[in-house]
């Protein structure tokens, strides 16, 4: 009888379970999909290139050895690899069928070189004329993993930071290169995995720090002091280097020379290097190519803007790690009128706070809704046919070009019903211009979808808690 492929590879997990961390099964295996069994090829799906070629690097040996337990000597693995959608085949993802390779590991031997250094290395962090090296990592303790909010928004990153933790320098993700806009967690991220580096590897020297500062130390060396070689000395006996904001080397020609020269020593020694900027690799400005070039080396990952869940998440840590008890439905409404910064976010929080202790008023969502006005101009969005249609689709994880598609499939049709409803008791909007954003429909199929809402909430008990969900997702706004 023919060995079935989900058997062998739940059987093949079970060994691989027992042989690595628990973080990299969840990273790493978990995600893999068995797809067929075909003299004695099994082809499992894995959702990239880059997993494919981490698989590859890292992990081939004990799939081999495992499958080969399975299936014999003659075992072999194939990847099917989801590929990222283009503008050239409709925008949906496809698959690209890959073979294990059977690369060798081209890796120098260590050689021992003898210490010819007299004079101990200055560290730019310290007061010239302490000569020990002793090194402030630079580090916000509060910038750890156990105060950073996973979600949809961070979890590559997220994901990456903490495999790196347990190996700097030994993974794939050298450098990682995290990228997003102002107030995202790129700095707490960066520095989370620097905090959790020492934990497990307390010998090892890691430093934070802002790339203004390291352009400012290079001019003092450079121009000032004349000992560019102890700068560069310095920075190369790094393990693990935390550049933030690397984007503010744009123009600065000789500072990136400085950390070009940097960057090939730590990289080509196996130290691991981190880096973060406002915008990916691609799309910096200003920097020379040769150093745009080695930032893609290793795995750059976007931070984007948080969900309303995960902003409500950010919030309720917060005020669980001060002791704080805040209503569910003010740290709901800060989440609905802050979307964009999580900065802000903590800061709205913070001001609320401050002034219900000071003057004695109560945690509500009008003392919420007098610290937003304050803080941010224009918090309150008129509701507008998108805006429903954007909420309705993000609650369902629908796209929102798909309520204009010409589908009955069940799901679609109700996304699209619960839409034209909000848009009739929200807006000022008449039934056929509804009908036309949505859907490209008549005034009588608005009337319809309504009515079917209306209906729908009285008998199911779980449709009418989603509209009720969407709803509050919307009245703050209103």
């Amino acid at each position: 009888m023919a060995a079935d492929y989900k058997e062998v590879w739940e059987n093949c997990l079970r060994i691989i379970k027992d042989n690595v961390t628990p973080i990299s099964f969840k990273t790493w295996f978990e995600p893999i999909v068995p797809i067929k069994l075909e003299k004695n090829v099994l082809t499992i799906q894995v959702p990239s290139p880059f997993f494919y070629e981490y698989l590859e690097e890292q992990y081939i040996d004990i799939l081999r050895k495992t499958l080969r337990k399975e299936l014999g000597a003659d075992a072999k693995l194939e990847y099917s690899v989801i590929m990222e959608h283009s503008g050239y085949n409709g925008g949906t993802p496809y698959t690209v069928k890959f073979p294990t390779q059977n690369k060798t590991e081209l890796k120098n031997k260590p050689v021992s070189v003898q210490a010819v250094q007299e004079a101990p290395i200055k560290n730019p962090f310290i007061i010239p004329g302490i000569k020990k090296l002793n090194v402030d990592p630079q580090l916000n303790p509060e910038y750890n993993f156990a105060n950073f909010v996973e979600g949809t928004c961070n979890r590559l990153a997220r994901s990456a930071g903490i495999t790196i933790s347990q190996a700097p320098g030994k993974t794939a993700f050298n450098p990682l290169f995290i990228y997003g806009g102002s107030g995202l967690g790129k700095t707490h991220l960066a520095q989370a995995i620097g905090i959790e580096v020492k934990r497990h590897f307390p010998e090892k020297i890691v430093l934070y720090v802002n790339a203004v500062k390291f352009q400012t130390q290079f001019v003092d060396a450079y121009f000032k002091h004349n000992n560019i070689n102890d700068f560069l000395h310095f920075y190369q006996s790094i393990d693990l280097l935390i550049l933030d904001d690397v984007h503010e080397f744009a123009g600065k020609e000789k500072t990136q020379d400085a950390f070009f020269h940097i960057f090939n020593h730590l990289h080509q020694t196996g130290k691991q290097l981190i880096l973060t900027s406002d915008q990916a690799p691609a799309d910096l400005q200003g920097l020379e190519k040769r150093l745009l070039s080695r930032f893609k080396w290793g795995l750059s990952a976007e931070l984007t803007t948080p969900d309303f869940e995960t902003r409500v998440a950010i919030l309720k840590k917060k005020v669980y790690n001060d002791g704080i008890v805040v209503p569910n439905d003010v740290l709901e409404y800060i989440a609905s009128n802050i979307t964009q910064n999580i900065r802000e976010l903590e800061g709205a929080l913070i001001s609320m706070l401050a002034q219900s202790t000071l003057n004695g008023k109560q945690l509500s969502v009008e003392l919420a809704s007098e610290m937003i006005e304050k803080l941010v101009k224009n918090t309150k969005k008129d509701i507008t046919i998108d805006y429903i249609q954007k909420v309705v689709c993000e609650y369902f994880g629908l796209p929102v070009d798909v309520l204009n598609a010409k589908t009955r499939k069940r799901e679609i049709v109700q996304a699209r019903q619960i839409a034209m409803y909000f848009s009739k008791s929200l807006t000022k909007a008449s039934l056929s211009t509804i009908g036309s954003v949505i859907g490209n429909k008549d005034h009588a199929t608005v009337l319809h979808a309504c009515k079917t809402v209306n209906n729908l909430m009285e008998t199911d008990k779980r449709f009418k808690a989603q509209v009720e969900d969407i709803q509050k997702k919307l009245k703050y706004n209103a």
